[in-house]
């Protein structure tokens, strides 16, 4: 994939991720950038845990629960 494919990943990630956890999203880039470092997390934990994800599918997927696991570590953090 190219570098497009991965932003779009990301932002669509981001997007996905900043719906599931707080109802709404951080605009254009704030969702790029979540979802590129949700990628890397996911992509690291699934790794970890012995999953594979192929495909742009798999890609969304992984990009998408890092995104999650992410945000949901940041509100842990801004809590305190």
């Amino acid at each position: 994939m190219g570098i497009i494919a991965y932003l779009l990943i990301g932002l669509c990630a981001g997007f996905l991720a900043g719906k599931i956890l707080k109802g709404g999203g951080f605009g254009l880039i704030g969702n790029l950038v979540v979802g590129i470092v949700g990628a890397v997390v996911g992509g690291f934990i699934f790794d970890f845990l012995g999953f594979q994800a192929t495909g742009m599918i798999g890609s969304l997927l992984t990009a998408t629960a890092g995104a999650i696991i992410l945000l949901f570590l940041i509100g842990l953090v801004k809590k305190n």
